[in-house]
């Protein structure tokens, strides 16, 4: 007779008095341990409801497999494919848990760096309160404070900070940052007129053969995931903001964690790298917009806190020239800031609607700037004049996305409905991709700096060849969603295409490329 658990010749045969069922005696004593009843009849059952059975000694039959040498050769390479399989997983989880533990070490000595400095800080800003009290008379009036430059420190105050009244000052673009620009549009036109695709971009099979060949767990898993990529043009350093309030600096050929930045009460909805001077810039759901300077010991602080919006910053844009750069928010405005003081030259609003901002972009040649909105609008700008010169009607729910080609004709755009092409020069749709269902967004498009391939991310990783707008515009390669949570929120191509940088909603940085190609790693 055979256990009525295992199925197997017991070795230790005992019955139930309750069910007389036959059952294993160390199968049937940890199940009545854990749960107190009968597995199969579910009836109350204790150790004392059992009982031995006397049996002769038990010769247990060979398997089918045992009665040949090669049927027991395949016994043995199952045994041994299992063994490797074993092992290799644990070789696995003992990689992941190395990996984890030095984050985690460098996470702590960063924050231990962090919070050294505050402290630093602290002390200095104390005594030169103190000092400050002594010099300057308590008689001195009030009207001081409410004429004072409401940029002190590179540092805007609130509206609320400056007394009742007092408005924040907008001077304005002046006409040297317009010549700026205009020479910036100028040259970049020209250059663009002779503009050859760099030989070393990554051709399309190599792309077909991508696939994912790192994931680095960046943020916190208390509050995972993150929602904005950067990547370095002239180095492979990226720059990830996350929901759990954190922006992270990574080195990608190391794999290594080079400074997290801490300072936003809430999440990060946009980072942006400025390639000169080791700058980056950050914008929060806390309604600030912070600008972080690189130094020689890998750290970043803080120089400026930005505080002209009245809602989530979504979006930030920096221009051409890496002298300036532009904010969208919730509140319904786009900011116009000089990089180097942090001020605030002009902040635009819209009369005529009453949609905040939720996505940006500037074109390339940095005159012309691209919104998208909560209602599902696209709107071109005249950065010279502040005005809306265009706007681009069709997509349904909020735009979750802006990315323009490096050819200065195409605009690709993303919301709930999908992805769809415009062509500048005639202001139209040419091209619609939808390649989600109407329940998931494409969170987030991007060409390359080439103009070549196009990368989308929603519950899925896809990579559309860009072409023209009378060809077709075909799907090259599509990565599955490794996080397990159907929402890749961010992509972004390397330099030259040769690797894919997705953040998505599990915390993890996953970078696609080539196996064994070192080359996609240098700067």
């Amino acid at each position: 007779m055979n256990c009525s658990i295992s199925g197997e010749v017991p070795e230790e045969p005992v019955v139930s008095k309750k069910s007389g069922l036959l059952f294993e005696k160390r199968l049937i004593e940890r199940h009545i341990s854990e749960y107190g009843k009968c597995p199969i009849t579910g009836e109350p059952l204790t150790a004392d409801d059992i009982v031995p059975v006397r049996t002769g000694k038990i010769v247990r039959p060979r398997p089918a497999q045992a009665a040949s040498i090669p049927g027991m050769l395949g016994m043995f390479q199952l045994e041994w494919d299992s063994l490797m399989l074993a092992n290799f997983a644990m070789e696995q989880q003992l990689h992941t848990a190395r990996q984890e533990l030095s984050h985690a070490l460098y996470q702590h000595d960063a924050a231990c760096r962090v919070i050294a400095r505050l402290k630093k800080e602290r002390d200095e800003a104390r005594s030169l309160l103190a000092l400050a009290e002594r010099q300057i008379p308590m008689s001195a009036p009030s009207t001081v404070a409410a004429n004072a430059s409401v940029h002190s420190n590179g540092k805007p105050a609130a509206d609320d900070q400056l007394g009742p009244g007092v408005r924040n000052v907008r001077p304005g673009i002046s006409p040297n940052i317009l010549d700026d620009m205009t020479e910036c549009n100028s040259v970049l036109s020209q250059q663009r007129k002779r503009r050859q695709i760099s030989p070393t971009l990554a051709p399309v099979d190599a792309l077909e053969r991508y696939t994912q060949i790192s994931s680095h767990p960046l943020h916190k898993t208390s509050k995972p995931g993150i929602l904005s990529i950067d990547i370095h043009s002239n180095k492979n350093i990226i720059a990830t903001g996350g929901v759990d309030t954190n922006a992270v600096i990574f080195d990608q050929p190391s794999g290594q964690i080079i400074s997290t930045l801490s300072g936003h009460s809430k999440k990060v909805n946009s980072v942006k790298i400025v390639p000169r001077d080791d700058l980056l810039i950050t914008g929060s759901a806390d309604k600030t917009v912070r600008i972080w300077q690189g130094s020689d010991d890998g750290n970043y602080n803080c120089n400026h806190i930005l505080k002209d919006h009245t809602a989530e910053v979504q979006a930030v844009t920096v221009h051409a020239t890496n002298n300036y750069f532009v904010t969208a928010s919730l509140d319904g405005t786009w900011c116009f800031y000089d990089l180097s003081s942090g001020l605030c030259l002009t902040q635009v609003e819209d009369p005529s609607a009453s949609e905040g901002y939720t996505s940006l972009a500037f074109h390339p040649d940095g005159l012309i700037l691209g919104t998208g909105t909560t209602g599902g609008l696209v709107k071109i700008w005249d950065v010279k004049s502040q005005t809306n010169v265009a706007k681009f009607e069709g997509h349904a729910g909020a735009v979750t996305s802006i990315s323009f080609s490096e050819n200065g004709y195409f605009l690709a755009t993303a919301a709930s409905d999908g992805i769809k092409l415009w062509d500048l020069r005639k202001l139209k749709n040419f091209r619609t991709f939808t390649p989600y269902g109407p329940d998931t967004p494409t969170n987030s498009v991007e060409f390359d700096y080439s103009g070549s391939y196009l990368a989308a991310a929603g519950s899925d990783i896809r990579v559309i060849q860009a072409t023209s707008v009378k060809l077709d515009w075909n799907t090259i390669k599509t990565f599955p969603d490794m996080s397990g949570t159907g929402k890749a929120t961010s992509v972004k191509f390397g330099p030259d295409a040769k690797y894919i940088a997705v953040g998505s909603m599990d915390r993890n940085l996953r970078i696609f490329g080539l196996p064994g190609d070192d080359s996609a790693m240098e700067p």
